[in-house]
């Protein structure tokens, strides 16, 4: 672990020393790149929670994504799920969030638990950091199980 620890630590040294060292561009673009590779891990960490869903069957017809608001600094919608089978049901849904020009702002995973059938039920997708404008949600996956 301090092996670790330690090569991130020069890894951020070096990396620090490099930005100032190449100026003001550079930082720049660096910076979208940092943010860029974040964003891609976080839509890889909500694809890994679907992929873990065992006996899932695609239900995205059956859930749908309501406005979206603010909540303190983060920006959430209302997802519902309506379970048109004859059991009770439990949804894992990818949901994702854009801007006006359709760009991967956020990926979140909820769970909607012991929908009765016939019945709808809500759960809120809450983004993971703040998001900028106008963002719109929209449902990347849906499992019923």
């Amino acid at each position: 672990m301090r092996r670790t620890t330690a090569a991130a630590l020069s890894l951020a040294a070096t990396t620090a020393l490099a930005l100032t060292a190449s100026g003001c561009d550079t930082v720049t673009e660096t910076a979208g790149t940092i943010a860029s590779s974040a964003t891609a891990a976080v839509a890889s960490a909500a694809e890994q929670k679907m992929n873990e869903v065992k006996d899932g069957v695609n239900a995205t017809g059956d859930v749908s994504a309501g406005p979206t608001s603010t909540d303190g600094d983060r920006t959430v919608a209302e997802i519902t799920a309506t379970n048109p089978k004859d059991a009770n049901a439990d949804y894992t849904v990818m949901v994702t969030f854009r801007d006006a020009d359709g760009n991967f702002l956020d990926s979140v995973v909820l769970s909607i638990d012991g929908v009765a059938p016939g019945k709808s039920k809500t759960g809120t997708a809450r983004s993971n950091r703040t998001l900028s404008g106008d963002p719109e949600a929209e449902i990347a996956q849906a499992l019923r199980h």
